[in-house]
């Protein structure tokens, strides 16, 4: 389970206010909150949409408060400091009004934490408890996968992570139907933007963005969900893969549109990502066995250390093209296809076409013996080996 997804089950709220405060409360907003066992010291609100600004409060006889301004409901983060540490437990909606904050240092991170005073959170409320059933099914697979990859059962592992694909497939679920019902929620763009963030389908997001009103698409997360939206778009299958040029691993500058007339696997890793590493003996026998009729990799580094990238290279004996800018996650090539998570692949045609995505392990040696029509693979279950998400 994703620990963001954990965090977000914590948080519940409502909405009051009367008379004149009500009308001023329209405008700007007030947090006052009580943490049981936390009598002194200071208290903290991450800002996420703001570039991760953070506002202090003191606590003065076991409250504290938080004032100012929030022009759309936005998700922040409630924390404080822990042994020295910045500790944050849970993340709520604040938007402008009067709310009220209420919970124990022991119980942080369970429905002993309430917060009252925005409608935004009575909407995210709803989803929480709706998600709960597959939350705990999801956190009870990370458990077990762990105790499978310590015993390096491999079989447990597969099954594991079939189960986990139906699971996060029912989350999605729920947060499409949730967000079917909720057109005008502003938590209808936050949750699409979040758990749709990684290769996404282009015309499901496109439907589930058009859905939302106006005003929601406007705002901040509605504009992170339409930037995934457009990206998708681009990417999807049977799109052409947009171009590039970035420098190869010896300097010189290479374009994907120099494969056109070739079949090339566009392979987004990095030397630093554990599970691209893992991956790469699968795309290496691919490539031993489907270079010579015709199969080409061109390996997107998302490295910001030259050194380790090519140490990588070697070390991994990876004989295809690889280029790099060098610039981490923000490679252009990166955010030219949308690149929240590694390993991320692109299998493309003679014409530069996108004809599948995302193939790992088997799945990509599937795929290939049935593009050069290969009737000596014998096709078995694909490994996982996880992912590195941004």
């Amino acid at each position: 389970m994703k620990p963001l997804s954990i965090l977000l089950l914590l948080a519940l709220l409502s909405c009051n206010g009367v008379g004149k405060k009500e009308a001023d409360y329209t405008r700007a907003y007030t947090l006052t909150g009580k943490i049981a066992g936390l009598d002194e010291g200071q208290v903290y609100i991450c800002h996420r949409q703001k570039e991760n600004k953070f506002d202090t409060a003191d606590i003065h006889d076991g409250v504290f408060e938080f004032t100012g301004r929030a022009d759309t409901p936005e998700f922040c983060n409630l924390g404080f400091f822990n042994q020295g540490n910045m500790d944050f437990r849970f993340g709520f909606f604040l938007q402008n009004g009067k709310l009220e904050l209420t919970a124990r240092i022991d119980s942080l991170q369970d429905d002993a934490v309430m917060i009252t005073g925005a409608p935004a959170q009575d909407d995210f409320s709803v989803l929480s408890k709706a998600l709960v059933p597959v939350h705990t099914v999801a956190q009870s697979l990370d458990s077990l996968f762990k105790i499978a990859s310590d015993a390096n059962n491999k079989k447990l592992q597969d099954s594991l992570v079939n189960v986990a694909k139906i699971i996060g497939q029912q989350e999605k679920d729920l947060i499409k139907k949730f967000v079917w019902q909720h057109p005008s929620s502003y938590v209808s763009a936050f949750e699409l933007s979040t758990a749709f963030a990684t290769n996404p389908d282009g015309k499901e997001l496109d439907s589930l963005y058009e859905r939302l009103d106006a005003p929601v698409r406007a705002s901040y997360y509605g504009q992170k969900v339409k930037e995934v939206r457009d990206k998708a778009l681009l990417t999807d299958v049977g799109q052409p893969a947009p171009d590039f040029t970035l420098n190869s691993s010896e300097g010189k500058p290479i374009s994907l549109s120099s494969f056109k007339g070739k079949y090339v696997l566009i392979d987004f890793w990095a030397s630093w990502c554990g599970p691209c590493r893992r991956e790469n003996p699968a795309i290496v026998a691919a490539w031993q066995r489907y270079h010579p009729k015709g199969f080409n990799i061109l390996g997107v580094s998302l490295d910001d250390k030259k050194d380790k990238w090519l140490e990588a290279i070697k070390k991994d004996q990876l004989p295809w093209t690889h280029v790099a800018d060098l610039n981490g996650w923000r490679s252009s090539a990166a955010v030219l296809y949308g690149i929240r998570g590694i390993p991320m692949n692109f299998l493309l045609d003679k014409d530069g076409r996108i004809i599948a995505k995302n193939l790992r392990g088997e799945a990509l040696e599937q795929e290939l013996s049935t593009l050069f029509q290969d009737k000596t693979h014998k096709k078995t279950k694909p490994p996982y080996h996880g992912g590195f998400i941004h």
